[in-house]
């Protein structure tokens, strides 16, 4: 898992290991985070951003447009 200080404060959190008060959080929003956690933690998925953010900078893509046209 790639160590982020999101990454590292979840760590920490999830086990128990925090010094903060508790906070109380909508469960939508947990689950938001914890899908969150799910894709930081899958290397293979973090490196396919990765490349697909390289792609896009160095206009390795095609638009929509052009693949409609055919």
């Amino acid at each position: 898992m790639v160590q982020t200080p999101f990454n590292k404060a979840m760590s920490e959190l999830l086990q128990g290991e925090h010094r903060e008060r508790w906070i109380t959080i909508s469960s939508d929003e947990y689950e938001r985070m914890e899908s969150t956690i799910e894709v930081l933690s899958d290397n293979e998925l973090l490196k396919q951003i990765y490349e697909s953010r390289e792609d896009y900078c160095l206009g390795r893509f095609k638009k929509l447009s052009e693949l409609m046209d055919g």
